[in-house]
């Protein structure tokens, strides 16, 4: 089910990206909804164990051609689908246990 102005046969994008508190990420989508999303879901991913070894770098992001995803490097990068379906609302994060903290 897609939620919060985003029909079936869109694709979301984004328009802003920036690192907030530590491994956390502010996102804003081109149709104005905001997402957070926190990069710890994957600490354990051998794929993004250079941001972890080296959170610096994590304020390198820049967002893909189109707005379809944000990466770092070559090697990694997200897609904005999974910032979209498991980012959190900011306004909303005091219940959420996935939210940025």
């Amino acid at each position: 089910m897609l939620t919060s102005n985003l029909s079936s046969h869109q694709h979301p994008r984004i328009r802003s990206v920036s690192v907030t508190d530590g491994y956390c990420l502010h996102v804003e989508f081109i149709n104005g909804i905001r997402k957070d999303y926190n990069l710890k879901r994957w600490i354990a991913h051998p794929a993004f164990a250079l941001l972890f070894r080296h959170p610096a770098f994590i304020k390198s992001v820049c967002i893909d051609s189109g707005g379809y995803g944000i990466s770092w490097n070559d090697n990694i990068d997200l897609d904005a689908e999974e910032i979209w379906y498991n980012g959190t609302n900011p306004e909303n994060e005091s219940s959420n246990t996935t939210a940025c903290q």
